[in-house]
């Protein structure tokens, strides 16, 4: 299990990281969003070693981990960390690069170079050198040759940021599924709405330097703690609820994804079609409230300027 125990880090001095506790069981996947600058890298090169911490502590099974301080080589042997920058060799090839995570007294290394390219989509460039790869492909090559080690901690940074999107789905589906079976620890520090809600274990949301919250995907989604959080997973209506009932005088906002909002006859709420945008199996409408912009889901394009009566569901 790794602890992270009430650790703050700042590069000056002002603190990027501000008291964050949390806990991870063995063989979980855990997303961390937040917006760029909230200080996911730095958890991450934290927990592996590459920053030294004042303050607070993190711990492997009960067992604190030191920091660079304390090492000549930064970093945990049983932590494989893949930074953005992916720490390839680019002279040798693919096969090369991986296998150089993988012990020559084997038996079964060829095979095991072989498995890791199945789960990367990568078995056509085996003897391909890695500077002859796409942005894309190098960063699948990164992928297997940090997981060839096996390691009881994963740490992934924005990790597939340079892939295709029609190789992205597949790419996850089995990256994340070799993890499970290998019983391996995972973080993810991510943009991506798929890694978090589609994959993950837990997501954790920075803000502010702080953990804002914590929990299950299906939880933060449902929940909507607020436009901040929301808005990391689908697009996001704030409605001042004196736009709902006229006789309202109420300066609160209610919070509702395009989804929850639905095309009728008729109802109290009327709005004013400005764009619609296809998004494959429907259509996302934007149309205009009284004073508020809002977002919802419909079958077929609509007129801009059409008028329109809403129902929140």
């Amino acid at each position: 299990m790794l602890k992270v125990d009430n650790i703050s880090f700042g590069y000056t001095s002002k603190e990027v990281l501000k008291n964050i506790s949390f806990t991870i069981n063995k063989g979980a996947y855990v997303a961390v969003v937040g917006e760029s600058g909230c200080g996911k890298s730095t958890l991450l090169e934290i927990i592996y070693g590459l920053l030294h911490i004042e303050k607070g502590a993190v711990y492997w099974s009960n067992k604190k981990l030191l920091g660079p301080n304390f090492h000549l080589i930064p970093g945990e042997d049983f932590i494989k960390y893949l930074p953005q920058d992916f720490d390839l060799m680019p002279y040798i090839t693919v096969e090369e690069n991986i296998g150089k995570n993988i012990s020559s007294l084997d038996s079964n290394k060829q095979q095991r170079i072989q498995e890791l390219l199945e789960v990367v989509d990568m078995t056509d460039f085996l003897k391909t050198k890695v500077k002859n790869l796409s942005g894309g492909q190098k960063q699948r090559v990164a992928i297997a040759k940090v997981i060839a080690k096996e390691p009881e901690l994963l740490l992934l940074d924005e990790p597939f940021s340079h892939i295709d999107n029609f190789r992205k789905n597949k790419l996850r589906r089995s990256l994340f599924k070799y993890l499970k079976v290998k019983n391996i620890t995972c973080i993810v520090a991510t943009h991506d709405t798929t890694d978090a809600l589609s994959f993950a274990d837990e997501i954790i949301v920075l803000k502010d330097a702080k953990i804002d919250v914590k929990g299950t995907p299906e939880t933060i989604y449902n929940n909507k703690k607020s436009a901040y959080v929301a808005s990391f997973f689908n697009e996001i209506n704030e409605i001042p609820l004196h736009e709902l009932d006229l006789n309202s005088i109420s300066k609160k906002t209610i919070l509702k994804y395009p989804n929850q909002l639905k095309l009728v006859k008729n109802s109290n709420i009327k709005a004013s079609v400005i764009s619609t945008y296809f998004k494959g199996n429907h259509y996302l409408i934007e149309a205009k409230l009284k004073n508020t912009i809002v977002f919802f889901e419909h079958s077929t394009s609509l007129n801009i300027g059409k008028e329109v009566f809403i129902e929140i569901v």
